[in-house]
């Protein structure tokens, strides 16, 4: 049985596991913090999952899922990822991460940060533009008519094609944007970020009280299209 690490195991983590678990996945969840903090999460997802360290998470992962605070990604352990491919979530908030200048003028996007901090694995960007409730509700079996999509961009077309069948497998379509130097266009700013998977797209400081939406490949690629690079 396949199983999906989770170096994080917050509210984008968390999520993500009870959505293997439901797959028919198992998961291994760790946090900075130590396994102990996880045992009410693993007490829940029951006997596929178990909590470990982030390197014993990332060693135990057919697919490794990076969910920790952009700030400490120099943190993420290098090894145990090498030839993984690895599912990057995150995104840059300068007053939670601290001003990065490759960030701040352009140069680079925060998942080719991640990558060059893991020159072994295979980086994709996935998961970081949409709520975290709305990635559980939204999730639907391969065929519904209401299923929705999800954003990807990565450097390596097996690694994005395998991000591309754990996406599936999870209840959702993906959406190949290009590589990780455009996955700008789906970070905090642009159309693409959360707003179309919003009932009410006007309120966006209110997240909880909004149910979601099913959102299509079609209004995904609408929004990636009026994406002009945001500023900090």
């Amino acid at each position: 049985m396949a199983t999906l690490g989770l170096i994080g195991s917050g509210y984008i983590g968390g999520t993500l596991a009870r959505l293997a678990v439901a797959a028919g996945l198992d998961v291994v969840l760790s946090n900075s913090r130590g396994p102990e903090t996880l045992a009410s999460l693993v007490e829940e997802l029951g006997p596929r999952a178990r909590a470990a360290t982030p390197a014993e998470a990332g060693a135990a992962g057919d697919w490794v899922v990076v969910t920790v605070p952009l700030g400490v990604y120099l943190k993420v352990p290098v090894e145990p990822l090498a030839g993984k491919v690895v599912l990057d979530t995150n995104n840059y908030y300068p007053e939670r991460d601290g001003k990065i200048p490759e960030l701040d003028e352009g140069s680079a996007t925060s998942s080719e940060l991640l990558q060059r901090h893991l020159p072994d694995s295979k980086v994709v960007k996935a998961f970081n533009n949409i709520y975290y409730k709305h990635l559980l509700s939204l999730a639907r079996p391969a065929g519904s008519p209401d299923r929705s999509a999800l954003l990807i961009a990565g450097d390596d077309p097996e690694a994005t094609a395998s991000a591309t069948a754990l996406l599936d497998t999870l209840g959702f379509d993906a959406v190949n944007t290009g590589t990780l130097a455009e996955s700008w266009r789906f970070q905090p700013g642009t159309p693409a970020y959360g707003v179309p998977y919003l009932k009410d797209p006007q309120n966006v400081t209110n997240l909880d009280a909004d149910p979601g939406v099913p959102t299509d490949a079609t209004t995904l690629r609408t929004a990636l299209s009026a994406a002009t690079r945001p500023t900090t």
